[in-house]
C-alpha cells in the first residue's frame, strides 16, 4: 500500500499531478473537490449544504468532509494499491481522523506531497482557470477568501506533517513533468515505493 496526501493551496497543481501519480503508482484517488462538486450538481441534501460553505470560499465543517470519506473509502478503496487523497486534510482534526481512519483498515499515510506556489501564480492561475472552465468559484474575490482561508486554516498541516517527517517540499512551479519528476523521486526516498509507468 501507498497512501498519499497532495497538499497545496488552490490552484497549486494537485488535480494535475494527481493524475500522474494514480497512473504511475495505480492509486485510488479521491477528491473531495470532485465528489462535493458531483452531490451539488446532483442537487443531494450533502451537496445543498456543501455548496452553502463552498459559494463562500469556506471549508466544509470536519465532522461532515469525515463522514463523506469514509463513505467513499467503504465503497472504493477495497483492492487498491493505495489512496491519492486530493484536498483532504485541511484542517489537523481531519489530519488526526484520516490516520485513525487508515488505521482501522490496517494502513497508515506515508507521505504528504506539498506543492509549494508563489502566491501571484496561484492568483493567476485561478484566473485563468475561472475563464477557461467557467468554475463559479473562480472569481478574484472568491480566490483571495479561499487563499486567506488556505493560509488561515490549512498551512498549519504543514508543520504538523513535518514535525512527524511526513511532509515532501515540491516545487510546484515550472513544467509538470519535471515537477512529477521531483515528486517520484521524493516518493522514492521516502517510501521506497517504485513508479510503475513512465
Amino acid at each position: 500500500m501507498l497512501n498519499l496526501v497532495l497538499f497545496g493551496a488552490p490552484g497549486s497543481g494537485k488535480g494535475t499531478q494527481s493524475e500522474k501519480l494514480i497512473e504511475g503508482y495505480d492509486l485510488f484517488h479521491i477528491s473531495t473537490g470532485e465528489v462535493l462538486r458531483d452531490h451539488i450538481k446532483r442537487g443531494t441534501e450533502l451537496g445543498k449544504i456543501a455548496d452553502s460553505f463552498i459559494s463562500k470560499g469556506e471549508l466544509i465543517p470536519d465532522d461532515l468532509m469525515i463522514s463523506i470519506l469514509d463513505d467513499v473509502l467503504e465503497k472504493n478503496a477495497a483492492d487498491v494499491e493505495g489512496v491519492v487523497f486530493d484536498g483532504f486534510p485541511r484542517t489537523i482534526p481531519q489530519a488526526d481522523a484520516l490516520e485513525k481512519l487508515l488505521a482501522r483498515r490496517g494502513t497508515e499515510l506515508h507521505a504528504v506531497i506539498g506543492l509549494e506556489v508563489p502566491e501571484e501564480e496561484l492568483m493567476n492561475r485561478m484566473l485563468e482557470r475561472g475563464r477557461l472552465t467557467g468554475r463559479a468559484d473562480d472569481t478574484p474575490e472568491t480566490i483571495k477568501n479561499r487563499l486567506d482561508v488556505y493560509h488561515r486554516q490549512t498551512m498549519p498541516l504543514r508543520d504538523y506533517y513535518n514535525s512527524n517527517g511526513k511532509y515532501l517540499a515540491i516545487n510546484g512551479h515550472g513544467r509538470v513533468d519535471d515537477i512529477f519528476e521531483d515528486i517520484s523521486t521524493r516518493i522514492k526516498e521516502k517510501t521506497g515505493a517504485e513508479r510503475k509507468s513512465r
